[in-house]
């Protein structure tokens, strides 16, 4: 699959220009409205790591892609859709709430790890944690019994990749502040098709990647 060969390459070239391991960034090839056949496509030229943002969406492809799939939850998840991602992935993302927190609890076994979507550009009409509560929030969740792995982002919308580097730098800034007092927070889920790169140089460890490998969306 030519689109993934090259989107991986593009991440080894921006691992190694910020001095960094590629080995240590994890590609989530996002199949936002692609059917599984597209998913299979990248499967099939080695693709593991697999990122849904619909709970739906998410829990219709399980059931038919291997079963070796590991699947991530990057979407805004309201409570009452808990019970369709909680059994399935791996990772959520995107944590944004105290309340939140206590639904995904509940359940059989252990609740799967999280990340806390911070809100960096304090922008109203994004989910998220706003940076200065972003501690407290970590601090709850972890007193919860919620396995806080790290943080995750979504910058303000912009022409150029580069105008998302100083919200990159935010976030691994309040990483770096939270993992001296939780060290195991320390995962960074920032970069999507257009800034992935950027992200990279900044210290991501999580890109979310859809366009740039399926096309544009169904």
């Amino acid at each position: 699959m030519d689109s993934l060969t090259a989107v991986r390459t593009r991440m080894v070239e921006a691992a190694r220009r910020a001095g960094r391991d590629p080995a240590g960034i994890t590609l989530v090839a996002i199949g936002k409205t692609h059917p599984p056949e597209v998913l299979m496509d990248a499967y099939n030229a080695g693709q593991r790591v697999f990122g849904e943002n619909r709970a739906q969406e998410l829990a219709e492809k399980v059931r038919v892609m291997p079963e070796d799939v590991e699947w991530h939850f990057v979407g805004h998840l309201q409570r009452n859709k808990v019970r369709l991602v909680r059994p399935v992935v791996s990772l959520l993302h995107s944590m944004d709430s105290v309340r939140l927190g206590e639904a995904w609890l509940k359940g059989p076994g252990h609740a799967p790890p999280v990340l806390v979507e911070v809100n960096v550009g304090r922008e109203p009409q994004k989910a998220g944690v706003d940076p200065d509560e972003a501690a407290a929030v970590v601090e709850q969740l972890i007193g919860l019994g919620v396995e806080v792995r790290g943080l995750m982002t979504v910058p303000p919308l912009a022409p150029d990749p580069e105008l998302a580097r100083p919200y990159f730098r935010s976030l691994a800034r309040l990483r770096d502040q939270l993992v001296s007092r939780w060290p195991n927070v320390r995962e960074l889920s920032m970069g999507m098709t257009d800034d992935f790169e950027v992200a990279i140089e900044e210290g991501s460890t999580l890109i979310r990647v859809g366009r740039a490998i399926f096309g544009p969306r169904e």
